[in-house]
């Protein structure tokens, strides 16, 4: 008779190893249907991030800013290259810009931009220099050990006995 446990060795093992790994998108530069020059608007004009991603100071998501503050500075600016005309065809449609997602989390992980800026983390800690990126990609990990080596090392310089700024704890960040 056959004996099932090297199949189910197998099984455990692949589980293990599989369960083990974090996935990570590091890396991922997706083609946007509008191509943002970040090197240019942040790099070269200096534009703070949070001209465009205003919600981070006060939200969980930074978010991606509507077409039409786009338009504050490309109703003068640069009327007529091919991009602006792409975002006024947008605008004019009343259509939303497809963007594609560039960082992802798990659905089960809570992450808040506003205590991050209120700690006074830098945008570029998790998204990179992206004032240098010819097209926006995700610079870090992002997974659970990357953050958790972070809030260790926030919370390290902390005087003893003074609250967490950065907590470790698991419901800190997942639901």
């Amino acid at each position: 008779m056959h004996s099932p446990l090297p199949g189910r060795l197998l099984v455990l093992t692949a589980l293990a190893v599989t369960v083990g790994c974090e996935p990570t998108n590091q890396g991922y530069e997706p083609t946007q249907p509008i191509q943002y020059r970040h090197a240019l608007h942040a790099g070269t004009r200096q534009i703070p991030c949070q001209y465009c991603h205003y919600d981070a100071e006060r939200s969980r998501h930074a978010g991606i800013p509507a077409a039409e503050v786009c338009m504050n500075c490309h109703s003068q600016v640069l009327t007529e290259s091919p991009e602006i005309q792409r975002l006024r065809g947008y605008i004019e449609r009343g259509e939303p810009i497809p963007w594609e997602r560039v960082h992802r989390l798990p659905d089960f992980v809570y992450f808040n931009h506003s205590w991050h800026i209120e700690a006074g983390r830098q945008c570029a800690e998790c998204h990179g220099a992206i004032e240098q990126m010819a097209r926006v990609r995700q610079d870090q990990p992002l997974t659970m050990g990357w953050c958790l080596d972070c809030h260790r090392q926030h919370n390290a310089t902390q005087p003893p006995g003074s609250e967490q700024i950065a907590s470790t704890d698991c419901s800190a960040c997942h639901y």
